[in-house]
């Protein structure tokens, strides 16, 4: 007669004990200036001040978020403690998706042709042109703002989005030194198979390798994503106007429009959530697969 083994429970090392509140402690101190962004959003203007010690407002209010949508008359927004300045939101998100929509998909794809290139093809030269790649990591970004701007004001592109999405649309070095190691992991055998069943260089990559490598163009696409999403310094150079402007540069012009004795800062508290919850949805459907797709061998 066979005895069913009871699962006995690990005792909790001192170890483990500091490494589980050192994950707590990480996962607070990111989450908590969040939450203090959504409280702050639904403390009233008058309790801004007032109401400032506990972690939940005393009178909790949906009237920030709905004067930031547009959704009250000026006297009712000034009423509530604004200014009266309103975000035109879903322009300016459907510019934000745009934006970070057009660099995650053609940088992706641009990075993962060059990364196939550096890790197959042999040609004189490769490694020297792939060091110097590399070598551009130690560029810090601001530095190249200045001559993208002159490039893209002698073209013509201000306030376009071509002119947006220009500087990053091409590649970046971390991008193609990340895809090309996984494209380094990929079996040989796999490729020669396509080989021999008649699949070309341009078949090979789009039927055989990017299928095989898809959790790392996951990664890649979702972190430049929520990178093209937050930027600020560069819409606000190449698109300032009303037709190309993204929500972080209207949030900015937002929090100018309100008085300068007394910053709106629950109105853009508000504003700041809305913006966030696009990019926090995208990473709720797609952060799963993310981590169950992607490992460290390039296969599945």
């Amino acid at each position: 007669m066979s005895r069913t083994r009871t699962p006995t429970r690990k005792k909790l090392s001192p170890g483990r004990a500091v490494a589980w509140a050192v994950l707590v402690l990480a996962l607070f101190l990111t989450v908590f200036p969040f939450y203090w962004m959504v409280r702050t959003a639904l403390t009233p203007a008058a309790d801004l001040y007032t109401d400032s010690a506990g972690l939940v407002p005393d009178h909790p209010t949906m009237i920030n978020f709905l004067r930031v949508l547009g959704r009250t008359g000026q006297k009712e927004a000034m009423a509530a403690g604004g200014s009266g300045a309103r975000v035109d939101f879903l322009r300016y998100l459907l510019n934000s998706v745009v934006y970070s929509g057009l660099i995650a998909v053609l940088q992706t794809l641009f990075c993962a042709m060059a990364g196939y290139t550096f890790a197959r093809l042999r040609f004189p030269g490769r490694d020297l042109v792939f060091g110097m790649l590399i070598a551009a990591l130690m560029v810090p970004p601001i530095f190249t703002v200045l001559p993208n701007f002159v490039l893209v004001k002698d073209l013509g592109w201000l306030n376009t989005f071509v002119g947006m999405v220009a500087p990053s649309v091409l590649m970046t070095p971390f991008a193609v030194f990340f895809l090309r190691q996984f494209f380094l992991s990929v079996p040989r055998e796999v490729e020669e198979a396509a080989v021999l069943d008649g699949v070309g260089p341009w078949g090979l990559f789009w039927r055989v390798v990017m299928p095989m490598t898809r959790g790392p163009l996951l990664t890649i696409g979702l972190t430049t994503t929520v990178w093209a999403w937050k930027d600020y310094l560069w819409p606000l150079l190449s698109g300032r106007e009303e037709q190309t402007r993204v929500l972080t540069v209207a949030l900015g012009i937002f929090q100018q429009q309100s008085p300068n004795a007394q910053p709106d800062w629950t109105g853009l508290m508000a504003g700041s959530a809305l913006s966030v919850l696009p990019v926090l949805v995208l990473l709720m459907l797609l952060g799963r697969r993310l981590v169950e797709s992607l490992n460290f061998t390039g296969m599945k």
